[in-house]
């Protein structure tokens, strides 16, 4: 049997022919193993740098119809840095960005070199996956700077087949590079979203030949912008998407959502963001056509769900099969006076579409827990049976009806911390600099930040590598303009507002560090005694003297990448039943 699973590998390598034409169809072979037919398959479509909060999802009718009406709605689920490399790596290792010290999008903090330097090609997702009995297959983008030069040095590790898009035509939506299996990379004549939905969908037509259980990733670089390379410039620019041309005339009266925060008349935010002039007229109109192109860049994302959907229907594999949908980052367009970006702390940027379809899954329901992107691979490995790593920062997303039930008796954590490093690029024309040709770059946007969602609260709290402070309360201010470290309010919660605070200090401070079951249950940590469980149960007054003598997080410089000993205070107090603390550790 030995030989007849090396012999079924080796075919599968050698039919995974190279297709250089949109509309010709590669033959896939799969892997044909028995005894794991019982595991659930996996679907998992991310787009790029999609938003939740600028309506993207309304102009998706088949993504409509084939996920969110037929499965369920993570309406808090939120990426832990809002940047794509560091975003996606996260995602396929289950750790936060301070545990992969994958924190920027090239080198030397960031990008598929990074990722391989750190370790991760022997221990992330399909790895495991793999390890498990799935066939395993991933087209389109996968890390930043995973390029023509660096594709084979060495191989992604963990995939049955892999259709990759390369840089430097990652981004380029026609035309692109992409990269299959070992062989040497190709121009692909096509609308880059439609040969990713082809590959994909050839990859299926195989699966339902085996046995084995298979995750199939669906990564189209929809609705980011366009890479604009010039000679002796490192760093592109980007200017606005480009849609299919069957769609490039939709949507013509479209425009950025004018919700309160969109170009407002006073500076909002914090470190550079408050410096922000406002937007002129030609920059508003600019940033509205730019919206439309991302809309209509969506929609062969919307052809591509439809089209997947379909043939698992047709192959009749559709009834064990999860399908995600997600983004790997949010996004603004206008938001505090910002030209078209991420990487800000902001909900724009970092509450992201998540929608999951599958056996069990509640049909049409939306769900307002809080969930990540680490929460991905713990997720997955619950769904197959396979043992969770303690290395883990997140834990299972619950799908199905009876797990979503037992939130009842067992409540979903309240917390998600966001990090970022380093410099915050900007995107489109009117974020180019007119010398050098190069995006512009709005100084450093190292940031720690957290959100704190339970009953009866909606909080927002930052610490800028500036050592300045953000404090929103969003039940009342969602679109984050009025920052309550700027004001004289003095309440928070029925509380006095430096007590507040001191509980959402100490609560970053073990987050901005934490690993495993701390990034999970830190107040069990803070709490060893199990007494506090909530924000609301640690604001008890008994606690007080314990949180004042918390340290508080304080920067000592803006760095570009992760150097702990930058960012102040480490350690913190754990809280004793006789009312003394120790270290947490």
């Amino acid at each position: 049997m030995g030989i007849l699973r090396i012999a079924l590998l080796v075919s599968l390598a050698l039919r995974l022919g190279s297709v250089q034409a949109a509309g010709h169809e590669p033959d896939y072979s799969i892997a044909g193993l028995s005894g794991s037919s019982h595991k659930p398959n996996f679907i998992f479509i991310m787009t790029d740098d999609q938003d939740l909060h600028l309506n993207s999802l309304d102009y998706m009718p088949k993504l409509q119809r084939y996920l969110s009406d037929e499965g369920t709605k993570f309406k808090k689920h939120f990426c832990t840095i809002a940047v794509c490399c560091p975003s996606r790596v996260s995602l396929l290792t289950g750790r936060l960005a301070h545990n992969t010290n994958v924190t920027d999008v090239n080198p030397p903090y960031g990008g598929y070199p990074k990722f391989m330097a750190e370790g991760f090609n022997d221990r992330h997702l399909p790895v495991w996956l793999q390890e498990a009995g799935y066939n395993t297959y991933y087209t389109g983008k996968f890390l930043n700077a995973h390029s023509t030069s660096n594709y084979n040095d060495p191989f992604p590790k963990g995939w049955n087949g892999t259709d990759f898009l390369l840089d430097p035509s990652t981004y380029s939506h026609w035309n692109s590079t992409f990269q299959r299996n070992r062989n040497s990379p190709v121009t692909s004549n096509g609308y880059s979203t439609d040969i990713v939905s082809q590959r994909s969908l050839a990859f299926l037509d195989a699966a339902r030949q085996s046995e084995r259980p298979f995750f199939v990733g669906i990564a189209p670089i929809a609705p980011h912008a366009k890479s604009i390379y010039m000679e002796n410039v490192s760093i592109p620019y980007f200017t606005n998407p480009i849609p299919a041309e069957r769609h490039q005339d939709l949507f013509l009266n479209a425009q950025v959502p004018r919700h309160e925060s969109f170009n407002p008349g006073n500076p909002s935010g914090a470190s550079w963001i408050y410096k922000l002039r406002q937007l002129n007229v030609s920059e508003v109109d600019y940033a509205d056509g730019f919206y439309r192109s991302r809309i209509q860049s969506l929609q062969a994302v919307d052809d591509l769900v439809e089209a997947v959907i379909l043939k698992l229907k047709q192959k009749d594999l559709l009834r064990n099969t999860f399908i995600f949908f997600t983004a790997d980052n949010g996004y603004h367009i206008g938001q505090h006076r910002m030209v078209p970006g991420k990487g800000c702390p902001y909900e724009e940027d970092v509450n992201i579409p998540m929608i999951v379809r599958g056996p069990g899954v509640p049909r049409g329901e939306s769900v307002d827990f809080v969930t990540s992107h680490t929460d991905i691979a713990p997720t997955l490995f619950d769904l197959a049976g396979i043992p969770l790593r303690p290395d883990f920062d997140g834990k299972p997303m619950p799908l199905t009806k009876d797990a979503l039930g037992r939130l009842a008796t067992s409540p979903r954590r309240e917390h998600l911390n966001v990090e970022y490093w380093g410099t915050n690029l900007q995107e489109g024309l009117i974020a180019r600099d007119a010398s050098t040709g190069s995006a512009l770059g709005y100084g450093n946007n190292t940031y720690k930040a957290l959100r704190v969602i339970g009953e009866g609260y909606n909080l927002f709290y930052s610490v800028w590598c500036t050592n300045e402070h953000e404090l929103y309360e969003m039940t009342s201010d969602s679109y984050q303009m009025k920052n309550l470290f700027r004001t004289s309010e003095s309440e928070l919660l029925g509380y006095n507002m430096t007590k507040v605070i001191s509980r959402l200090d100490a609560l970053l401070l073990l987050l901005k560090k934490c690993k495993g079951a701390q990034c999970t249950s830190p107040w069990a940590f803070l709490h060893p005694g199990g007494d506090v469980a909530t924000l609301r149960q640690a604001l008890n007054p008994k606690y007080d003297a314990f949180y004042a003598a918390q340290p508080s997080i304080a920067f000592a410089a803006c760095e570009d990448g992760y150097f702990p000993e930058f960012e102040g205070p480490q350690q913190g107090y754990a809280y004793r039943t006789n009312g003394d603390w120790i270290d947490w550790s």
